[in-house]
């Protein structure tokens, strides 16, 4: 999405609201629960991201773009919250990356961005006979920074909900 989308809506138009879509990722170490329970909307954290990836979404409450940076997990947000919202003893995240049919190198043309900017080398690439070598997730090594999503040119890479390991007894 281009940063600078506007809510077109008459209240978001006029305070210069971005639209965030309705399927928006929460900031780090907050669940949608606590976001719904304790938020008020004040939008505090919005300014106290270094990154700029907070916005309010049509509900007014904190969502996050990685389309032009990613969370370096400095926790400006958490701190600028005056509301019990933020809880960092939980993971940061519950979603990792997911790289989509659009990827370049899916299609043939080499391109190796998301691995490039992954700081957690979560992103490895497959070599393979007669094309480029494709890129593989490690969801255990993801974080959900972002990193990924704002470098893809083909805004191929996205968010899905990590899925729990299941122990094997």
């Amino acid at each position: 999405m281009d940063r600078n989308t506007v809510d077109l809506s008459r209240r978001g138009f006029l305070t210069g609201r971005r639209h965030v879509p309705s399927d928006s990722v929460s900031p780090p170490w907050t669940r949608a629960a606590s976001v719904a329970a304790a938020c008020t909307g004040c939008g505090a954290c919005v300014p106290a991201c270094p990154q700029h990836i907070i916005a309010l979404d049509a509900a007014g409450r904190p969502a996050l773009d990685f389309s032009a940076n990613e969370c370096s997990f400095c926790g400006a947000c958490a701190d600028a919250c005056p509301e019990p919202v933020f809880d960092r003893a939980i993971a940061a995240f519950e979603h990792v990356a997911v790289i989509g049919p659009a990827c370049f190198a899916g299609r043939g043309i080499v391109c190796q961005s998301c691995g490039d900017a992954c700081p957690e080398s979560a992103i490895r690439f497959r070599h393979r006979l007669g094309g480029p070598a494709l890129p593989e997730l490690a969801s255990d090594r993801c974080s959900g920074c972002g990193a990924c999503i704002a470098s893809c040119p083909a805004q191929a890479v996205a968010v899905s909900p990590r899925i729990p390991e299941v122990a094997h007894g």
